[in-house]
């Protein structure tokens, strides 16, 4: 039997397979976007070892790489979606 956990994913609560990372969480839940570049461009784990930087997200008010950081209950993952932003 898989135990899960609840995490908050951009205020939304999400049941996960316990011990997932971050990134992964997001996949699962349907939508393994990170953040938005100041450009304008989605981002998304990329490399998966926390050398590109790609998947920086906010958890529990602070900056972490979702693909080194692994889902704990109640956990609150917000992603970067900076719309309107000037280039």
């Amino acid at each position: 039997m898989t135990h899960s956990l609840c995490v908050y994913i951009d205020g939304a609560p999400c049941e996960v397979p316990d011990g997932i990372s971050v990134a992964a969480a997001l996949a699962w839940a349907g939508n393994a976007l990170t953040r938005v570049s100041v450009s304008g461009q989605p981002r998304a784990p990329f490399c998966g070892m926390g050398v590109c930087q790609e998947c920086r997200v906010t958890v529990n008010g602070r900056r972490v790489l979702a693909c080194q950081t692994l889902c704990l209950a109640d956990m609150r993952i917000e992603r970067s979606l900076h719309e309107n932003v000037a280039v």
